[in-house]
């Protein structure tokens, strides 16, 4: 089954984090050759997503993924709860959800 993690993000502010995959012995996720995909979407009933991280498999070998939004992004984020997913791929197109959970946007004051 997939990891849950609830995530923060603040609209109009960059939004940058990393998760780390193990296998189920707690050793790191080998993601060599892998490709990732995360969608944020009001719903999981949701025809249209809301947003796409930008994702990076930054350390392959020990399993480490960054998502990333950009501050014009959160900018156009509603605040409200969203779902989200991350899903990885094996370059002969099998599909695993990894992670998954709740969207927290907080609403900004600031605007630049």
């Amino acid at each position: 089954a997939a990891g849950y993690q609830e995530l923060f993000i603040e609209q109009g502010s960059d939004y940058i984090t990393t998760i780390t995959l193990d296998d189920v012995d707690g050793m790191p996720y080998d993601l060599t050759d892998f490709t990732a995909k995360s969608q944020i979407r009001k719903s999981y009933y949701s025809s249209n997503a809301t947003a796409e991280f930008t994702i990076t498999i930054t350390d392959p070998v020990t399993g480490v993924i960054g998502l990333n939004l950009d501050s014009a992004n959160t900018a156009n984020i509603a605040a409200g709860r969203y779902v989200y997913d991350v899903v990885i791929k094996t370059n002969s197109n099998v599909r695993t959800r990894v992670l998954e959970g709740i969207v927290n946007v907080l609403p900004q004051v600031t605007v630049f």
